[in-house]
């Protein structure tokens, strides 16, 4: 086996996760338009053949209960439950599921199996069905089977066919491990950033407890943690839990050891399938654990919620050595209503609890809900609708983006809804009105590509959230960010509502700018005088249409994570107090641009631009290696990469460094890890080298051009 260069040097900064941003691997092709093929779908059809499926028990792996309603319930559940609010990526789309590493983990044990009994429907429907849709489909297929009324389904996810490298699942190299680096202070209920799960390789939490152990208390305080960062509240969160409980079972029939290699790791025999062992000798093993929540595992009802608040619960060991909880006395464990078993309906099986079921009761605020849901069921059904159907869509981005007959007519604050115009967009006349506008106030360059930059870079084309359009970037949280610089912002934004205003009151038509679109403009605006400055006539492409969300659409609380804590573009450091996983600023600065969809090249041609133009944090000098900033340059590229200049750390931390001249020991230049990155690296100072030969600043200027634009219309759906 040949080693990889990361194998080689492991600290080498990964730069592979922007290769995906630059190639076309979807072999389907770059013409192909899943939303159209989507569209002319029968999807009546579609979820007649899944039931069909559903209902049709295989010997070579057998329905429980006679369906597998619950297996794909669990299938949906896995493959959106991976989503978290602090970086937007995982979830359904991409179907992420069915590739390495998720496709192994040991919280899809068996899940092999249910995508492969959808096999035929994605075989029939072929290139208009992904295995994203199909998978999140059939859970609610599932459902609706089962007696319950699904809030609707949206199509639109596209499959990907590489696993996500970009994606830190965490710092442990086996699976299941009880390593305390995954929280800060290794406190239970404290991950670290971007982490969701709060075990390797499981979805949320460790169902036994944390570590293992049946600690009431510390899996409360997993179970609010991990769900906080899927964006749920209290009462979402218990909707889930108690509505995915309420149907099915967990088999641990016999020990884990029992059961064969996960996929990646099994035979080719096995042709893709996992966790061989024999059902028919010990019944089937997907985890440690044994047995139904209620006794109607294929009925939507109260049944979980009931036996949780009615009976006290004990913990023990069940068949396969794991804790699990059991009526608390003989007398309960004889009165509570048995399920039919699995496989035999003449046999009969006692339901039981997770920890994590357990703890929902001992929580003070969960118990509160399930009471609730206990006097109400109505509610309960209603609250497990909309939990369920924002879990399945959470990382699809804007309404805009949902297709199909079944999509719900109410838009949800956490889809950052965006109005619609009750006015005509400005037009190309209109546009150079707003331009000699825009230079005639009393803006400087940098503010305006910094106030562009601000409100487009939020961005993420994980879950499609961020942009310039809403120009949320003046409503909370986003206007207080430092990053953002909130009192010169402030200032910006107040000058641009004043041109809107102007604009708009001088109208004696239906035309109207919106402050989304003169922010955009103003960007661009600073982009052509920069260009124009070092020799160069261009025209940044400008597409107008966005509208101002307001703040009752916007869910700041949600927004949060998407504050910078430091940002390699604008030379913003931050403070350095970083809960996370991720070392080095540079890997920030690669995590980030992954997430604006860049590559290499784009990368290094937005940064070298973004420091010509002085457009750094607090306008300070630091990685502004020209004595002629405000001008789109090639000087970065030429004066970082010349040996006249030597550079030293000015601390430990090695954060910031100066540049002296080597004849005369001169300090000239300051720059930070951001900037010298491109000269260190060989990859980067590959490309740092064509834009710093004597032909190359005419090539920056046209890329800079070219991913300005990108970056400023990554949200605009609306233009696809």
């Amino acid at each position: 086996m040949t080693w990889s260069n990361q194998e080689w040097w492991p600290e080498l900064l990964r730069l592979d996760i922007l290769d995906d941003n630059a190639a076309e691997l979807d072999p389907y092709g770059e013409d192909f338009d899943y939303a159209e093929a989507f569209q002319e779908l029968d999807l009546d059809e579609v979820k007649s053949d899944i039931q069909d499926v559903m209902t049709d028990s295989q010997e070579w792996w057998p329905a429980d209960y006679g369906t597998y309603g619950p297996l794909f319930i669990r299938m949906a559940w896995h493959s959106a439950g991976t989503y978290r609010t602090i970086d937007g990526r995982a979830g359904a789309s991409g179907a992420l599921q069915r590739l390495p590493p998720e496709s192994s983990w040991p919280d899809n044990v068996n899940l092999d199996k249910a995508r492969r009994l959808l096999q035929p429907v994605k075989q029939k429907y072929g290139r208009a069905l992904s295995w994203g849709d199909l998978i999140v489909l059939a859970g609610n297929v599932a459902l609706e089977t089962m007696g319950f009324e699904t809030y609707g389904f949206a199509g639109g996810r596209v499959d990907e066919y590489k696993s996500n490298e970009a994606v830190e699942w965490g710092p442990e190299t086996e699976w299941e491990t009880t390593d305390p680096e995954r929280f800060e202070d290794e406190e239970v209920g404290n991950l670290k950033d971007p982490l969701a799960n709060t075990v390797m390789g499981l979805i949320y939490v460790n169902p036994e407890g944390p570590y293992g152990e049946p600690d009431l208390e510390g899996s409360a305080a997993n179970i609010r943690e991990e769900f906080s960062r899927m964006a749920m509240d209290d009462e979402e969160t218990v909707a889930l839990i108690a509505g995915g409980h309420t149907f099915g079972k967990v088999h641990g029939a016999d020990d884990e050891t029992e059961v064969g290699p996960e996929p990646e790791a099994a035979p080719m025999e096995d042709q893709g399938l996992g966790w061989d062992h024999d059902f028919e000798k010990a019944g089937m093993i997907t985890s440690g654990i044994e047995g139904p929540w209620n006794s109607a595992p294929t009925m939507w009802d109260t049944g979980y919620v009931d036996n949780l608040l009615e009976y006290e619960w004990e913990p023990h060991k069940g068949p396969g050595g794991a804790w699990q909880w059991r009526p608390a006395s003989e007398e309960e464990r004889e009165d509570i209503e048995k399920a039919p078993a699995a496989q035999d309906f003449d046999e009969s099986e006692q339901p039981m609890m997770l920890t994590t079921d357990v703890a929902l009761k001992h929580d003070e605020d969960y118990r509160e809900v399930l009471e609730n849901f206990k006097e109400n069921p109505e509610e309960f059904q209603q609250a497990f609708a909309r939990a369920w159907y924002k879990l399945i869509h959470r990382d699809m981005g804007p309404a805009q983006r949902f297709l199909g007959p079944e999509v719900p007519d109410e838009e949800f604050v956490w889809q950052d809804p965006i109005p619609d115009a009750d006015y005509e967009t400005v037009g190309e006349d209109e546009v150079a009105e707003l331009e000699a506008a825009i230079r005639d106030a009393d803006l400087s360059r940098t503010d305006l590509v910094k106030t562009a930059w601000a409100s487009a870079s939020t961005y993420r084309d994980s879950d499609k959230r961020g942009g310039a359009n809403g120009a949320r970037i003046r409503l909370e949280p986003q206007k207080n960010w430092e990053a953002n610089e909130p009192e010169a912002l402030a200032d910006v934004l107040d000058t641009y509502e004043e041109l809107q205003a102007e604009f708009n009151e001088s109208r004696d038509d239906d035309v109207r700018v919106s402050l989304a679109d003169l922010i955009v403009l103003g960007g661009n605006v600073g982009v052509e005088d920069a260009a124009a400055d070092a020799g160069y006539d261009v025209d940044v492409p400008f597409e107008p249409g966005r509208t101002d969300a307001t703040a009752e659409q916007t869910d700041a609380d949600s927004f949060e994570p998407l504050e910078p804590k430091a940002d390699g573009f604008r030379n913003y450091l931050g403070d350095g107090d970083w809960n996370d996983l991720y070392d080095t600023l540079e890997e920030r600065m690669v995590d980030k641009a992954e997430l604006l969809n860049l590559s290499v090249t784009e990368l290094t041609a937005l940064v070298g631009g973004m420091r010509a133009l002085g457009a750094t944090y607090d306008d300070t000098d630091r990685g502004v290696l020209t004595d002629d900033p405000g001008a789109l340059t090639n000087d970065f590229f030429v004066n970082l990469l010349d040996m006249d200049y030597e550079w030293e750390p000015v601390s430990d931390d090695e954060q910031v460094f100066e540049g002296y001249e080597r004849d005369s020991g001169e300090q000239v230049w300051e720059a930070t890890r951001f900037d010298l990155i491109f000269s260190s690296n060989a990859r980067l100072r590959a490309h740092a080298d064509v834009y710093a030969a004597e032909d190359g600043e005419e090539k920056l200027v046209e890329d800079f051009v070219e991913v300005w634009h990108k970056v400023m219309t990554l949200d605009r759906f609306d233009l696809d």
